[in-house]
């Protein structure tokens, strides 16, 4: 039987360490099946710093989860083993190290048979992740979840930044070109040229306008359809969301998503062959209330669902 979280009806919830949903840590059960980790990285931000505090204050908000998820019609920490696996401690003085870090750290825990859910820092981390992911699945569906495209060439010269990494990942043969999508992207460009380039690389957009317009079952339809049955991985922006749902972090755009909206898109994606996904730029300086915090734990659980859904109890 999978060793389950802390019982909150014994000890209460703001007692005791923090780990995600209160769950054992990785070393304490040896294996599991999906594996929160922690990148607190953030060296690659081109405004606001802060999101290297972004898994603990993840962690933190998320003792308020319960061990049930209605909606999914799923407990998901008894149908497998989910754990908690620390932080992948990596040089916040030299980008390329840290990306070899993580890769290194992320294939690990797929050689162990567990499924990453990571919890950033910054949006540089998704490279060497989808790295790690695309060695076990080879090119992958992605669903990337932003206010930004992330598909830019290089920032003051350089290459790995939290605007380069979909981009890398193309170039590399990490991605199937032919499932990729953008979701919630708004907000002024620098020209119409950021829009051709993204195209050129293979990528959809769905706008947080046509999210609006066009509503969350379309949108999962959309989306959907273009994964098809590949190996998809979902990487989540927290700035996807409105400002009013996810102040805190590092480039805040208006008129994004609600949460509502983002937690139904994708509990829409059950069924998909979810091989892993991260939730970065939570960034809790700027946060009021742990709105964004408890966001991205609420987020997180849903995608700790979605792939405990996949693997059979």
């Amino acid at each position: 039987m999978p060793r389950g979280p802390v019982d909150s009806s014994r000890i209460p919830r703001f007692a005791g360490p923090a780990t995600f949903a209160r769950l054992p840590s990785l070393s304490d059960v040896g294996q599991a099946e999906v594996a929160v980790v922690g990148v607190p990285f953030d060296t690659g931000v081109s405004y606001r710093p802060g999101a290297r505090f972004g898994p603990a204050a993840v962690r933190e908000a998320s003792r308020l989860l319960r061990p049930y998820h209605p909606a999914l019609d799923v407990a998901p920490f008894e149908r497998v083993q989910v754990a908690d696996a620390g932080d992948i401690a990596c040089n916040p003085f030299d980008i390329g190290e840290a990306i070899e870090t993580i890769d290194a750290a992320a294939s690990e825990l797929l050689a162990g048979g567990a499924k990453p859910v990571t919890i950033g820092g910054d949006h540089t981390i998704a490279l060497p992740l989808l790295r790690a992911v695309s060695r076990v699945h080879g090119p992958v569906a992605l669903l990337h979840f932003d206010a930004h495209l992330d598909t830019w060439d290089t920032y003051f010269g350089a290459a790995y930044t939290h605007g380069t990494p979909f981009r890398r990942a193309v170039e590399e043969g990490l991605l199937d070109t032919e499932a990729l999508s953008h979701v919630g992207i708004r907000g002024p460009l620098y020209g119409r040229r950021d829009l051709d380039e993204d195209r050129r690389l293979g990528f959809g957009i769905l706008t947080a306008r046509d999210v609006l317009r066009r509503g969350v079952d379309e949108v999962i339809d959309v989306l959907r359809q273009r994964v098809g049955d590949r190996p998809l991985y979902v990487s989540i922006d927290i700035d996807v969301l409105d400002p009013a749902h996810a102040p805190g972090t590092g480039t805040p755009e208006a008129g994004g998503l609600t949460s509502r909206e983002l937690l139904e898109i994708l509990r829409g994606l059950e069924g998909c062959d979810l091989v892993g996904a991260d939730v970065v730029e939570v960034a809790p300086a700027y946060d009021h209330a742990e709105i964004t915090s408890i966001a991205a734990s609420h987020i997180a659980y849903d995608l700790v669902s979605l792939l405990a859904l996949r693997e059979k109890p």
